[in-house]
């Protein structure tokens, strides 16, 4: 009483506690795959047996956001999307983690029109970008490694992880001047 509970070593116990918990976080990473073009085919590769997501524990992507500890965004979006981006990002529990995946979701690559967002970053805040076009499975999974190096180190659940809200980027399907 009065004080952490200091372990052998003059470690705090709950600084022990969290490092266990985001130790676990971090193989059970369970993302939103929100394939918009053909990235998402790269995706599926990372999922088959030759790559075999499954031995890390990031084999369950997920249908729903209320489920999922982040997203990965492959491939354009398009203007007309872009709401749904927002909103599916916005019902995603914190802390939530979002990469980029291919030239398209980095920085619209050759879309550079006026219905294709030019990176998906003017709309959510994105943690890791995996550039190409579209990118290897081996690329997306250093992506993956790390988001999970991410997932590691942050303290708790609710560590001041809070960004920008997606409402004050986008309203009403235009993007902010």
């Amino acid at each position: 009483m009065g004080g952490p509970v200091r372990l052998p070593g003059g470690i705090a116990l709950p600084v022990q506690i969290e490092r266990v918990l985001g130790f676990g976080r971090s193989f059970s990473f369970w993302p939103l795959l929100f394939g918009l073009a053909c990235c998402a085919i790269e995706m599926m590769a990372l999922g088959g047996s030759r790559f075999d997501m499954a031995r890390f524990g990031m084999e369950a992507m997920r249908a729903s956001p209320r489920q999922a500890d982040g997203m990965i965004v492959a491939g354009w979006c398009t203007i007309k999307m872009a709401p749904r981006v927002v909103r599916l990002y916005e019902q995603i529990p914190d802390p939530k983690w979002v990469l980029a995946m291919g030239s398209c979701a980095v920085s619209g690559n050759v879309w550079d029109t006026y219905h294709v967002v030019q990176g998906i970053d003017s709309l959510i805040p994105v943690d890791v970008y995996v550039p190409g076009c579209p990118p290897r499975p081996e690329a997306l999974w250093q992506g993956l490694e790390m988001i999970r190096d991410r997932v590691k180190q942050s303290r708790h659940a609710y560590d001041g992880l809070r960004r920008i809200p997606a409402r004050e980027v986008l309203l009403h399907g235009e993007p902010r001047p």
